[in-house]
């Protein structure tokens, strides 16, 4: 009987990796599928080409500022109320918000539909993580998180593959795999770490005990700090094709969506590399470090290629994305910095205020442009970003093979 019920213990958990890997998947697609169609969708409502730039930076605006609520609400939800129930109804929400945008024709409805999809998908990959961690050993957990980033990201190329034919049958496809995914959780088991917590007086979800301690504030401050530097390679170096294209002087007509994807596939080899690394030298803050000094290095090698032709776009993009790989191996480490009972809205929160942070981030970036222009604003925000992400980590404790089992306390 041991035996056996060994064996459905290992079943369940290979289950929970594969589904947790295929929720990384759709929050992917999700995520980018609006970089991807973003000229294209806004030239088709009627957005004059002049203002395509800024409407479309409004509109991300408003799908980022969904994620950093979203990432508060459904983090606190997902420690007060499970895992699970977190992961289903966020679920329901993006994929119903997909749907809609399909049929959208006004850019202030397009921005709403975009803010509400912004808080569903908040908490997919944070509560998918979460689970993951808690389930397998400390030995393995690494992993796990590898698994789910390779697979997960995958999600860019599936976006930008079916945004070729019709950006509004890109937004049903998205819809769909989120209702398909949803059959899937059912068959889901709950964190045991999380079980064991229910039966215990502990305060669970808090988000303000993150704010009653210096030492907990300053963890989840650098926690955030560190992933800084990915969302401005992505969300601004990446996506805002063809405008950089123009101050690189290309060649050749580039395309954000190709260049999105190449730059996913090179981040889901980069996933896996840094999960491996970090279990090969025991260590995620080594692994780390090597993965933001890399990515400094790829920006200065892109923002330097002056006539870029649009093969060599495409193979920056990969170095870009492969540097940056270390999005899961980041989003582990906030996790496993804080105990069971807020864990989940630390890893939920985190990543989407890592996201959100293209707000501020781009605002800055846009305010630099007009003063120094696109390639030496790239320079200057780079250099804080990949600074403050240094500074940042030297400040975090080591957490491979450390024992999550534990609560935080007032």
């Amino acid at each position: 009987m041991t035996e056996i019920a060994s064996s459905r213990d290992k079943r369940n958990v290979i289950f929970l990796v594969i589904v947790a890997s295929l929720g990384y998947f759709v929050d992917i697609y999700d995520l980018l599928i609006f970089l991807i169609v973003r000229k294209k969708s806004l030239l088709d409502i009627g957005v004059k080409p002049a203002d395509v730039l800024s409407v479309g930076n409004n509109i991300i605006g408003w799908q980022m500022f969904g994620l950093l609520l979203g990432g508060i609400l459904w983090g606190v939800l997902g420690d007060r109320l499970g895992r699970l129930k977190v992961l289903f109804g966020s679920i329901i929400l993006y994929s119903i918000a997909n749907f809609a945008n399909g049929f959208v024709h006004d850019p202030l409805i397009y921005a709403a539909i975009r803010f509400v999809a912004g808080v569903g998908l908040a908490g997919e990959l944070g509560a998918g993580v979460t689970l993951v961690s808690e389930t397998l050993s400390k030995e393995k957990r690494g992993y796990g998180t590898m698994i789910v980033a390779a697979v997960g990201l995958f999600g860019a190329v599936a976006a930008n593959y079916i945004s070729k034919y019709d950006w509004h049958v890109a937004y049903f496809v998205g819809g769909g795999l989120g209702l398909l995914l949803l059959l899937l959780r059912v068959g889901t088991l709950e964190s045991g770490m999380f079980i064991n917590l229910e039966k215990s007086d502990v305060s669970r979800g808090n988000f303000f005990l993150l704010f009653t301690n210096w030492g907990r504030l300053k963890k989840y401050i650098c926690c955030i700090l560190i992933g800084a530097p990915l969302w401005f390679v992505v969300g601004i170096l990446v996506s805002l094709q063809p405008e950089f294209g123009l101050a690189l002087h290309a060649t050749e007509k580039l395309n954000a969506g190709d260049g999105i994807q190449y730059a996913y596939i090179a981040i889901a080899i980069g996933g896996m590399v840094a999960g491996l690394l970090s279990q090969l030298l025991k260590s995620r803050k080594l692994v780390m470090l090597l993965f933001l000094l890399l990515s400094a290095v790829s920006v200065v090698v892109y923002l330097s290629s002056t006539g870029l032709s649009a093969s060599r776009f495409l193979w920056l993009c990969s170095f870009m994305g492969f540097a940056v790989g270390y999005w899961t191996l980041f989003i582990t480490i906030a996790a496993e910095q804080f105990g069971t009972n807020i864990r989940s809205t630390v890893a939920t929160t985190v990543p989407n205020f890592v996201r959100g942070a293209l707000i501020p981030i781009s605002k800055a970036f846009l305010a630099l442009n007009g003063v120094y222009g696109m390639i030496k604003s790239g320079y200057i925000m780079m250099a804080i970003l990949t600074v403050l992400a240094i500074l940042a980590l030297s400040q975090l404790k080591e957490t491979f093979n450390k024992d999550l089992n534990y609560a935080e306390v007032l």
